[in-house]
């Protein structure tokens, strides 16, 4: 089948109105239309997951199903809807998930020697049970030792991520929280206020850049951080890859600390922003992304077996 032949969604949040997302959506449209891969912006909100009579059916403004997906949203029901119809998603549902969330992201990669921050998982409670007895997160206190890293496990842009001081700033910082899923991580005090971001796909660095800001502890560029073109060392590189393969992401953004004996993981982002280490580097992520997903081609249903299921609204 020639590229030309390829239709492909481009899957993006309904309720995500800010410019720098329709930006980011309409620079890979037109990435994968330079692959002359006819491309469709589709919301999440036009698109309905069905299942009738026990078998998946998608309804609501539809059309065709394409025949591969650019999963470029968090909705992680409708990514796996996706591929319950047979349609080949990029990222993976699964790899959404587990990058979508800290907490998940930190167990998944434990035990398999990726050096990491030294990370607590708090225990659990229920949306209006407030945490009477405090002891617990003492002890973390003492065992981590101040300042200390709160991090929620849903975030993005640096935000949802908290510097403590005193044990009393930590207290107050969990009753905030409520029943939200957190982590709680040692400080990395060399690497304050700068970090790297380094693009994969498949196999491959395709780009890079180190972050750093002058007033946060934290380097993200949405948080006041500037950004410089980096050029990663081999440990760093085959740490990045390492992760993004464990997890399963077949393209990722992968932040990476400075330790004080090398690098260490901070975090995976199955959707990273393109926009930012574009306008850095000079590099388009999308046009490798798209070599990629075209080279991965042909493991779904055909085109008519996924027409088949389709159930217009």
């Amino acid at each position: 089948m020639k590229t030309s032949d390829l239709h492909c969604w481009i899957v993006v949040n309904g309720y995500l109105q800010h410019d720098k997302f329709s930006s980011l959506a309409l620079f890979i449209q037109a990435s994968a239309e330079r692959k002359n891969i006819k491309a469709t912006l589709i919301r999440n909100s036009d698109l309905i997951p069905v299942v009738e009579k026990g078998v998946p059916l998608l309804k609501g403004k539809v059309g065709k199903l394409p025949d591969f997906v650019l999963f470029m949203d968090k909705d992680i029901h409708l990514a796996r809807h996706l591929e319950m119809l047979g349609l080949p998603v990029f990222n993976s549902s699964n790899a959404i998930d587990i990058c979508d969330s800290k907490a998940k992201t930190h167990q998944a990669l434990a035990g398999h020697g990726i050096p990491m921050p030294k990370t607590i998982f708090p225990p659990f409670t229920y949306d209006g049970i407030e945490r009477g007895n405090m002891d617990v997160f003492k002890q973390i206190g003492s065992e981590l030792g101040f300042p200390l890293i709160v991090k929620e496990s849903y975030g993005s842009f640096g935000e949802q991520v908290y510097l403590l001081q005193t044990e009393e700033e930590l207290l107050m910082t969990i009753r905030q929280l409520g029943h939200k899923p957190f982590i709680i991580q040692e400080f990395i005090r060399h690497s304050k206020g700068r970090d790297i971001r380094v693009n994969v796909v498949g196999d491959q660095v395709v780009a890079a850049m180190q972050r750093h800001s002058e007033h946060d502890f934290r380097a993200n560029m949405t948080a006041g951080g500037k950004a410089e073109p980096y050029t990663p060392t081999k440990e760093e590189a085959k740490l990045a890859i390492r992760c993004a393969k464990l997890l399963g992401a077949s393209f990722a953004g992968v932040d990476l600390l400075f330790g004080e004996d090398g690098p260490l993981l901070c975090e995976v982002n199955s959707n990273s922003h393109l926009l930012n280490i574009y306008e850095c580097t000079g590099i388009n992520i999308a046009d490798s992304m798209f070599d990629y997903m075209l080279n991965n081609l042909g493991k779904g249903s055909t085109k008519d077996e996924k027409t088949s299921r389709l159930a217009d609204l």
